[in-house]
């Protein structure tokens, strides 16, 4: 038996009927009339031959027919209604430019991978990354986003902690053999250093409730804190490193840790943006996103 459009309304007014316990009640909810409800009941019963709703001045049942074709018309009202949440999901999917601003390395081993699994989620969403250990200025740049490991320099930008970076202290191996390995803190000022230029030169360690601090000094410096890595493992002198960066050197040998039993203060990655930006709907998803994969990576 063939279903016509007009059935399928009249299945999808009988099912809300049910639902609602009364005519009055389903019509209100549908938006039609009394009237009219009642109309595609008798339709239906008159189209199948058969009763499916016992009705009183107060109350309505099911007969036995009527709860078996029931199930079948919750069944469609419910697919046209997921239908249409798929719809609006779609039209809602998040769209539009974000504009990133982000360190160099940091950019290129933690930021970039993430992004490009963000954008397998979100592919409506475009993103334009500029790579700089400059400290950008969010406003005049137009920036979305920056990704910064710093105390903010920016008045009225607003800040989400994204992740805690542990730290070493690090030195290629032909450097130790011409210089020595430092088995105390104290050792450390007498070594060279490759200066990153974004940091302070003041270096403090702990251990327990004692702490050290010393002032490095060296004839190599730099802004780039991948340039910094390079040179370290050149050999021109020690560095603290992030230990997302100094792992794989130290795993494939180019770089040897020291003093691992002192404690380096973290480096904390910020996302900055300027007021009132977090509540875009493709901004806060990327901070949200950024969060949780920097959880599950380091």
């Amino acid at each position: 038996m063939d279903v016509s459009f007009e059935q399928l309304k009249s299945m999808v007014v009988f099912a809300k009927v049910v639902e609602q316990g009364s005519l009055s009640g389903a019509a209100k909810q549908i938006g039609l009339s009394r009237a009219v409800v009642s109309y595609h009941l008798k339709k239906l019963e008159a189209h199948l031959q058969v009763k499916l709703l016992n009705r009183s001045t107060r109350s309505i049942s099911l007969t036995e027919a009527g709860r078996v074709y029931y199930q079948c018309c919750h069944a469609i009202a419910e697919q046209a209604s997921q239908a249409n949440q798929q719809i609006e999901s779609l039209k809602n999917e998040p769209e539009g430019l974000l504009k990133i601003t982000c360190p160099v390395n940091v950019g290129l081993q933690l930021i970039v991978p993430a992004l490009n699994a963000f954008r397998g989620l979100y592919p409506k969403i475009e993103l334009d990354v500029k790579l700089s250990d400059e400290v950008e200025n969010i406003i005049k740049g137009g920036f979305d986003l920056a990704i910064r490991g710093a105390p903010l320099q920016d008045s009225g930008l607003q800040a989400s902690k994204l992740a805690t970076l542990p730290t070493c202290i690090c030195g290629a191996p032909s450097y130790f053999v011409r210089k020595g390995l430092p088995t105390t803190p104290s050792e450390l000022s007498g070594h060279d250093w490759v200066i990153y230029q974004q940091t302070s030169p003041n270096l403090n360690l702990t251990k327990g409730s004692r702490s050290f601090s010393i002032i490095t000094t060296g004839s190599v410096s730099t802004n780039n804190a991948a340039a910094r890595t390079a040179f370290v493992e050149a050999g021109h002198g020690l560095a603290r490193i992030p230990l997302y960066d100094a792992l794989p050197k130290i795993n494939a040998g180019r770089l040897v840790r020291v003093l691992e039993d002192y404690q380096l203060a973290d480096i904390n990655i910020f996302a900055v943006f300027p007021p009132g930006t977090a509540d875009t709907k493709k901004l806060r998803l990327l901070i949200t996103f950024l969060k949780d994969f920097f959880k599950r990576q380091l």
